[in-house]
């Protein structure tokens, strides 16, 4: 029974991204059953990603961890490492800085992104294995699994669901489930 567990817990899990029929900017998220309604980039899948092009890359991209708003959502129990998001928490999204694509804190003079928004898209938001742990300059930065806009808009390159969908999901995720966008 204890090795049954231990298997379990171990075994990688993959969410599978694809494309939705006739609106390349809109996408189904299928994980263990389940099929979920998101958002991809305004300008759909892309196999030659770049810095601001506004595509999401078609890659399997490994969960390394995420950050939540605990002063503003709850989140369930879950094995996928998470940080409080503070107001000092950037991310850095420019192209020539030695920390590109890599978090930062406040106050930072290069182009980055806040962790801590006021539309609420990053009150969960997973960090996925995009040009982080191998970095190249103008290969994409902050590609996350994050919270949708009201209407499905299409996101910047990042994957986005509803938070229904998120506390389904991040249930059963953990640092080997891999995203696989097709």
């Amino acid at each position: 029974m204890r090795k049954k567990a231990s298997a379990r817990r171990s075994r990688p899990s993959t969410v599978v991204v694809k494309t939705a029929p006739r609106d390349r900017r809109r996408a189904l998220v299928l994980f263990d059953g389940h099929a979920e309604q998101a958002a991809i980039g305004r300008n759909g899948i892309t196999a030659f990603k770049r810095e601001g092009d506004g595509a999401t890359p078609r890659a399997a991209m490994r969960l390394i961890g995420g950050y939540i708003r605990r002063d503003r959502v709850s989140l369930p129990p879950t094995r996928l490492p998470m940080r409080s998001v503070r107001r000092d928490m950037l991310w850095c999204d420019a192209p020539q800085h030695a920390c590109y694509n890599h978090p930062v804190r406040a106050p930072f003079q290069a182009g980055h992104e806040s962790m801590m928004r006021e539309d609420g898209l990053y009150d969960i938001c997973l960090v996925m294995d995009w040009n982080v742990s191998c970095r190249r300059r103008n290969a994409g930065s902050a590609i996350f699994f994050h919270l949708i806009r009201p209407g499905y808009e299409p996101t910047e390159g990042c994957v986005a669901i509803s938070l229904t969908a998120m506390r389904r999901l991040i249930r059963n995720m953990h640092r080997r489930t891999i995203v696989k966008v097709v």
